[in-house]
């Protein structure tokens, strides 16, 4: 099932110092003082619906993600989060079909065949026995990628995501969101102490 990795968060306290700068004369310091103050502004600018959160963007944060193949046309539907690179089912399915690459609901029977898919086309790599593989490879399949993307895209993916029918793999995506810091200003609750 989905899994998060290598977690990493960028730009953080420079995009909600930031959020203040449409009402500044001169750019501000990346202080604690100007962070707590600009702290304050960002929660009041998260809960409109006019634009006015999109310092969140400048909020970066990539990971490592493990997930089944039926998950990445989901993701890929959303305009800000870029796959920084990914396996490949193309390049390394004959591979991946002889271990165990597959989700906990692909069932043997299925899982057998695949690999019986796999033994023939490695044993005569012929275009039929290639494209016969791959178009009878279960969405089961886990494969990886790194991702990139922004506390604006969490937001709207935190919102139509959080209560989605595949609760193992969204949902783990949405833990992830509710455990990043100042996640408050994804999902819109109080911030904590």
């Amino acid at each position: 099932m989905t899994e998060i990795t290598d977690l990493k968060i960028y730009d953080l306290k420079e995009s909600i110092i930031a959020c203040r700068n449409s009402m500044r004369i001169k750019p501000a310091e990346n202080t604690e003082e100007e962070f707590e103050q600009s702290l304050e502004r960002a929660k009041k600018l998260v809960k409109q619906v006019n634009g006015h959160d999109n310092f969140l963007c400048g909020i970066r944060v990539s990971f490592n993600l493990k997930y089944p193949n039926y998950l990445s046309p989901e993701l890929q539907r959303y305009n800000w989060v870029d796959i920084v690179n990914s396996s490949s089912k193309m390049h390394r399915l004959a591979q991946i079909a002889e271990g165990d690459g597959f989700n906990k609901y692909v069932d043997e029977e299925t899982k057998g065949y695949i690999r019986f898919l796999a033994d023939k086309y490695n044993n005569d790599k012929t275009y039929e026995n290639f494209i016969t593989m791959v178009s009878n490879c279960p969405i089961g399949l886990e494969l990886f990628m790194r991702v990139s993307t922004n506390y604006l895209q969490l937001k709207t993916i935190y919102k139509q995501r959080k209560n989605h029918k595949l609760k193992e793999d969204w949902g783990a995506i949405c833990s992830m969101i509710e455990g990043l810091p100042y996640s408050e200003l994804i999902i819109n609750k109080q911030l904590r102490e």
